[in-house]
């Protein structure tokens, strides 16, 4: 298996925004957090940090941000993907030059592409990328959907190190495993199947649940990779209600809402995203004071 960019817990962050840009104060703070509770690395300017709507020199600010904040502390990937594969490129070049340890790319959407489409589209990023490359399939947000068989081939491009399987499809999950488990890492992108696609393999998870309690997070990811999986089942279905609830409302719409009232920055987000509505609200804070986060 080529080098592992991180095993355990990564925290796909949010992005703190003020009306009118960054609030990077929050957005450092909230950092040091994730660090602070164990989290092995940190995703900026993924889906959930709302890349869609933010600028390309904002995105790469951010990314620079996340890198000078963690000082070496966890590795830092950044979301580089967009539908226009020449659009990916740029960014990840950018990415590159901002000194981020990894780039994930997702599927193009809307436009999507044939499978023979996502290998071009891949293989052209990997190629011109100085740090290893993450693929992230979301088919459910995307519409397009990476097969086993195209992940077979992609994992044979030496700068392609690993994918976000956020498909949801265990059957799927099971075959890329089978096909590619030993030549790339998989990360589970399902906050919901986390400790069952690591008791398979899984070397860990790309998380937005981990925004909020990442010291749970970290323990569940923890358990499974000490081989604990009863532990780790234990964990994973206490997470169960929380985890509902972050995702009762188009994603980072309930995780805005928790990390502001946490005290990381106001529940700001950019449109088509508005902000959380009742009664996703309190039962999201509901389910957060039961696992012990202060409001």
């Amino acid at each position: 298996m080529k080098k592992t960019v991180f095993t355990g817990m990564a925290t796909a962050l949010v992005t703190p925004m003020t009306p009118t840009g960054i609030d990077y104060p929050a957005l450092g703070r909230l950092i040091d957090f994730q660090i602070e509770k164990g989290v092995n690395a940190l995703v900026a300017m993924g889906t959930t940090g709302e890349n869609a709507t933010i600028e390309p020199e904002d995105q790469t600010e951010v990314i620079r941000f996340t890198v000078q904040r963690a000082a070496g502390r966890v590795p830092v990937i950044a979301g580089t993907g967009t539908n226009n594969t020449a659009h990916v490129i740029e960014n990840t070049k950018n990415a590159c030059e901002a000194g981020a340890d990894a780039v994930l790319v997702v599927t193009p959407y809307y436009n999507k592409a044939t499978q023979n489409g996502l290998i071009a589209h891949f293989t052209a990023v990997a190629d011109v990328s100085t740090v290893p490359v993450i693929v992230y399939n979301v088919p459910g947000r995307t519409g397009c959907n990476i097969q086993p068989k195209t992940l077979a081939v992609l994992a044979e491009h030496p700068n392609i190190v690993a994918i976000k399987e956020a498909s949801g499809n265990m059957a799927q999950f099971m075959e890329m495993m089978r096909l590619c488990g030993d030549k790339i890492a998989i990360y589970s992108g399902e906050d919901a199947l986390t400790a069952p696609m690591m008791s398979m393999g899984c070397k860990g998870a790309i998380s937005v649940l981990s925004n909020v309690v990442p010291e749970h997070a970290v323990a569940m990811t923890s358990a499974a990779l000490a081989g604990d999986f009863t532990e780790a089942t234990r964990l994973q279905l206490s997470l169960l209600p929380l985890i509902d609830a972050l995702f009762s409302q188009v994603n980072p719409i309930p995780a805005k809402a928790a990390v502001s009232a946490m005290g990381f920055g106001e529940e700001i987000l950019r449109m088509p995203l508005t902000p959380l509505e009742e009664p996703f609200r309190t039962k999201l804070f509901e389910e957060m004071k039961k696992l012990g986060v202060k409001l």
